[in-house]
């Protein structure tokens, strides 16, 4: 990998200052900024290529159509898919769980199955699956049993058996806690017990390897922009057999096979699940961001974001009155905090006055934080072009507000 200091030139939106510091950009978990390499795929894409795609027999469709289908081909590449119909665009991560809930509710759920989840779900991996409780579909749940984020997963078969589960959904990596969760053992252990699995790589795919060949999950799913990509473009990946029985999520243009007055007939997948006009751009753009990140190295992308993870909660951790969340060891790029006597709004207001960009809030994780007597932390996510001296800068600025509020 090239130093981050390198990397970040790479980079148009961290060249600039904030509030007269530079711009210490740690909100990666949320989404990350785009390279010139996006910019430009993008760009050129609009300029010189545009037009709708599948549909037009003249050069300018046919070149669109085939670079929004080398588009597939490279996103079935990066996660090592068997064919390229296994992969579905979506607008990200939250549509492609809504598309898996609501086409999964009318074809591989029955009446009393159950879906199992974990406490440390973000709400796109929670809310869809409790909209088919109207269908008989019940949802349990594996508990988290502390801070760090640790869970039992030995409970799966007892659940399980329990209550007729059907479905495994599960975080990669949990989007306040840091914790890294084993996939592959996950779904090893869902796949012996005849139990179908869900992957939310939302906060692994372009921080690190993925394959879900070695993974072996039945369906995983990721946002664009959380890796480089543009907004407004996700991949749902589905094994072949299972997407052929899942009926229609949306419908429309483009996924019909034939349509009477009276009925209509559906292509195969992935077609069958991307009514209308695609993300074409997006696409494109997500192909130029995958090409960028694997020049990279992924592998160097997951262990730098780690190192500069560990080096903050250690730093922190060292401040009179902060509480830190997560793993003590293997953290991803994640550290969520807070600070006593100080509302993280206001804490992370304060340091945006320092140059430094962080969220604060529940992260769309409010059954976890409820959990944890908490209603909002601090969090600093790390990516690719973050720096060490970034991290001495926020954890000098974190004590500067507990000065400041200690009185």
């Amino acid at each position: 990998m090239r130093p981050p200091e390198e990397l970040r030139s790479d980079f148009p939106a961290l060249s600039q200052a904030a509030h007269g510091h530079p711009l210490a950009y740690l909100d990666n978990a949320a989404t990350t900024q785009k390279p010139r390499a996006v910019l430009d795929a993008v760009r050129s894409f609009y300029e010189k290529d545009y037009a709708n795609v599948h549909r037009g027999l003249y050069d300018l469709s046919v070149r669109a159509t085939e670079a929004f289908e080398s588009s597939r081909r490279r996103v079935a590449d990066f996660l090592e898919a068997a064919s390229p119909e296994e992969i579905i665009f979506t607008r990200g991560t939250t549509e492609a769980i809504n598309l898996l809930a609501s086409s999964a509710g009318r074809s591989l759920l029955q009446h009393g199955d159950g879906v199992l989840l974990t406490e440390m779900e973000h709400h796109a991996n929670l809310v869809p699956w409790q909209m088919l409780r109207s269908l008989g579909i019940r949802l349990h749940f594996l508990p988290v049993d502390d801070e760090q984020g640790t869970i039992d997963w030995n409970r799966v078969e007892e659940i399980a058996k329990k209550h007729r589960i059907r479905l495994l959904a599960f975080t990669h990596v949990s989007n306040s806690l840091g914790k890294v969760n084993p996939a592959a053992e996950i779904c090893a252990r869902a796949r012996s017990l005849g139990l179908l699995s869900l992957v939310d790589a939302a906060q692994s795919a372009g921080h690190q390897h993925l394959s879900v060949r070695e993974i072996g999950c039945d369906f995983l799913a990721f946002s664009g922009h959380k890796m480089c990509a543009p907004t407004g473009i996700g991949v749902l990946y589905g094994r072949q057999e299972l997407l052929d029985l899942l009926p229609p999520y949306q419908t429309g243009g483009e996924m019909i096979a034939e349509v009477r007055l009276d009925q209509s007939s559906w292509k195969s997948p992935p077609h069958r699940f991307e009514a209308g006009t695609p993300n074409i751009g997006g696409a494109i753009g997500l192909r130029a961001a995958i090409d960028y990140l694997q020049t990279v190295g992924l592998d160097a992308v997951e262990k730098h974001t780690a190192s500069l993870a560990s080096y903050a909660a250690s730093g922190l951790a060292s401040i009179p009155g902060i509480r830190i969340l997560g793993p003590r060891n293997h953290r991803a790029g994640i550290v969520s905090f807070v600070l006593d006597k100080v509302h993280a709004h206001d804490l992370v207001a304060f340091l945006d006055q320092e140059g430094l960009a962080l969220r604060a809030g529940d992260h769309c994780n409010q059954p976890l934080l409820r959990k944890f007597g908490l209603a909002a932390t601090a969090r600093a996510s790390f990516y690719l072009y973050n720096l060490r001296e970034e991290v001495d800068r926020l954890i000098e600025a974190v004590e500067k507000t507990r000065r400041y509020f200690a009185g």
